[in-house]
Formats: C-alpha cells, sequence, structure tokens
C-alpha cells in the first residue's frame, strides 16, 4: 500500500511538471512568430485547459504536500500576463442606458453577412432586421462591422438602411469581395455620426486564404480632438460542415479521431501562419499614426495568441479593463473563444465595456465607452 502511494504522489507530481511546461510554453506565444512556431501556437487554444489543470493542482498539494504547490504556483506567476489577458477580473458597474457627457460609444460585430445565407439554406425568416435593431438599441457613436454583406441592389442596401434609419451619416467601406454573379460585395465598415476626414484600406491579399481581407481607418474629430477609428477582420480558419463534424469525432473520440485531427490541424496551422503576418502589417500601420487610436475587430485569434499580443503592444484590451470573466465573442468549437476585441490607444481611459449576447450571427457584438484624456494629465 506504501508503495501504491508513493507510485502516485510521483505520478502526480510528473504530471504537474508536465502540465506546467506546457503551460508556460503557451505563455511564450507572445512572442512567438506563428510562421515558424506553429505548434506552439496550436497550444494557445488550450490554454484554459492547462490553466484549469493547474489550479486543480494547486488546491490539491495545498492539502497533500505544500512544498510541490511552489511548482504550480511559480508557473502561475510567471504566466500572469497570460492569465490577465484571457480572464477579465473587473467588478465594475455597467450602465449602458445611460452615456456620459464626452463619452465616446463603439461598438464592433462580425455580423456574418447579416444572416442571410444561413436564414436562406434554413428556409427561416430574415435576421437581418432584428440584428439592426439590436444595433440601434446601442446608441453608439461608431459601428465598426466585419463580413459586412451589401447587395448590388440599391433598394436592398444595408449602408442606406444604417445611414437614413440608424443615422450614421458617414461611412467607410472596403469593398474587399465582389461576387458579380450574385451581385453583391463583402468586406470591413466603418459608420460614424461624425465627418470622416480621411480614410485608408490596407488589403492582405498577398496573404490570404479564399476571402480576402483588410484593415480600415477612418479619422474623424472628436470634442476638438483628431482620433482615428480602425476595424480589422484577420484570416479565419474557414472551417466547413466536415471541419465541424472533425470537431465533433474529437471531441468524442470516435475511430477516425487521428485523421481528424491532422485534417483541422492543417487547417489552423496555415491560418496562424497568415494571421501572424497579418498582425504584422496592422501593428505597423497602429504605431505609425499620429493620431490616438481605437482598433476594433475580428482577430479569429485568442488572448493567448502572437495576433492578440502584438497587435495589442501597450494598447488597452476595454473587455479586460472594465469586464469580468471568459468574455466569449465565437459560439461555436468552444466555450472559451473571444476572438473579437477593442483595443483604445492608452489616452482613452476605458469608462466600461461589455460583451452584448445576441441570438443572431456567430459572433456576439463587443461595446465600449471611452473618454479620449487630456494629453496634459
Amino acid at each position: 500500500m506504501a508503495s501504491l502511494r508513493k507510485f502516485t504522489k510521483r505520478f502526480f507530481i510528473l504530471l504537474n511538471i508536465a502540465i506546467a511546461f506546457l503551460f508556460l510554453l503557451t505563455c511564450c506565444n507572445a512572442f512567438l512568430h506563428p510562421d515558424k512556431w506553429w505548434f506552439i501556437s496550436l497550444l494557445a487554444f488550450l490554454f484554459p485547459l492547462f490553466l484549469f489543470l493547474l489550479l486543480a493542482f494547486l488546491f490539491l498539494w495545498l492539502f497533500v504536500s505544500k512544498k510541490w504547490a511552489l511548482i504550480t504556483l511559480i508557473s502561475l506567476l510567471v504566466g500572469w500576463q497570460n492569465i490577465h489577458a484571457f480572464f477579465g477580473m473587473s467588478l465594475a458597474k455597467k450602465d449602458f442606458s445611460h452615456k456620459q457627457a464626452n463619452t465616446i460609444r463603439i461598438m464592433t460585430w462580425n455580423v456574418r453577412r447579416w444572416d442571410e445565407f444561413i436564414t436562406k439554406k434554413t428556409g427561416a425568416s430574415g435576421h437581418r432586421l432584428h440584428m439592426f435593431e439590436l444595433v440601434s438599441k446601442q446608441n453608439a457613436d461608431f459601428l465598426c462591422f466585419q463580413e459586412f454583406y451589401e447587395p448590388d441592389d440599391s433598394s436592398k442596401s444595408n449602408i442606406r438602411y444604417i445611414r437614413e434609419n440608424l443615422h450614421f451619416p458617414y461611412y467607410f467601406f472596403s469593398r474587399d469581395f465582389h461576387n458579380r454573379f450574385s451581385k453583391y460585395q463583402t468586406g470591413v465598415i466603418i459608420f460614424s455620426k461624425y465627418p470622416i476626414l480621411r480614410t485608408l484600406r490596407q488589403g492582405f491579399s498577398s496573404y490570404a486564404m479564399d476571402n480576402p481581407e483588410s484593415l480600415i481607418e477612418a479619422d474623424v474629430i472628436v470634442q476638438g480632438k483628431r482620433i482615428r477609428v480602425c476595424t480589422v477582420h484577420l484570416q479565419s480558419v474557414l472551417f466547413k460542415p466536415k471541419d465541424f463534424r472533425d470537431v465533433e469525432i474529437i471531441r468524442k473520440a470516435e475511430d477516425s479521431i487521428l485523421q481528424a485531427s491532422r485534417s483541422l490541424a492543417k487547417k489552423l496551422k496555415y491560418a496562424l501562419s497568415l494571421r501572424g503576418y497579418q498582425a504584422d502589417t496592422v501593428r505597423r500601420h497602429l504605431d505609425a499614426s499620429p493620431y490616438p487610436v481605437i482598433l476594433c475587430g475580428d482577430f479569429n485569434d485568442v488572448p493567448n495568441s502572437y495576433t492578440y499580443f502584438h497587435i495589442k503592444g501597450e494598447r488597452q484590451d476595454a473587455f479586460i479593463a472594465k469586464s469580468f470573466g471568459i468574455g466569449r465573442t465565437y459560439i461555436n468549437i468552444s466555450p472559451t473563444l473571444r476572438i473579437d476585441y477593442i483595443l483604445p490607444a492608452p489616452g482613452f481611459k476605458v469608462l466600461q465595456s461589455e460583451k452584448i449576447p445576441s441570438p443572431f450571427s456567430d459572433h456576439h457584438p463587443v461595446i465600449a465607452d471611452l473618454q479620449l484624456q487630456d494629453e496634459k494629465r
């Protein structure tokens, strides 16, 4: 019996060391480019699992052997930056029914082409007008949409509807993709209640998969100060129905798990590499801005990735600054995927931020109230 206890203890010690090593390896994604370190980049999606296991080990060792708890405690302290990026710890009260004076309210949402293609396939009634209603209730000053869908038929224009009915007279649309057969355009778009002084589109066509992606920016004057609003949609994995079936195979540990894992890993590897180069481009543009920047977008990557840390730099994460929890924004695959962000420059004060639960699209919107600080402070 004593030998069994000794073996069991050694087994858990070795397992704890292995988990701690993988956890710390995952934390290295903050500075390892995914084009060269794609395998380590894949571990970022397992960060919540490693964190949960380490916390379980910490709890175990506190009751069994406190000296071994140091392994976990040191690992958690070293990885604190990643933990803080993953889990919001602010208990600040929020009230989006009221907007303070001199406040900028911004909303970002991957609208999945206003669910037009999804509802047509299922034969359901369209979600488009319900989604517009949700947007109108937010009382935002800026709207940043990804996967924006605009029909060529002007009578069905989403842009015109938002300008006239939601009262956003100014906009800039990237028009990344034009389907001439089905007669529609898609891309990222910024809507503004303030006049737009200057715009710029930076495409990612030189390193993109099936669909072109881009970064766009728009300069506006708010309260006498010029700021730059940017939105971006980075490379998605472009999962098809077969890929989601592969996810289920892996979850259920079926016989074809090896083949399914290889298929998913190949797609993830390619997308991770492309997003790494796109993140480099975005960071260069942000650093070159002479004005305070608010970046919004769908990064298609988690907070423990090279993409997130490289783009964020010294910028703030509005959700982490003023919210509590994981803040999942993508509804498929895993309950821990926060891939949509609002990242204001340090010159802004984050007053409040939250994820808005929505039954539409495969993403939840994110909203934040910001205040541009006096430069003399």
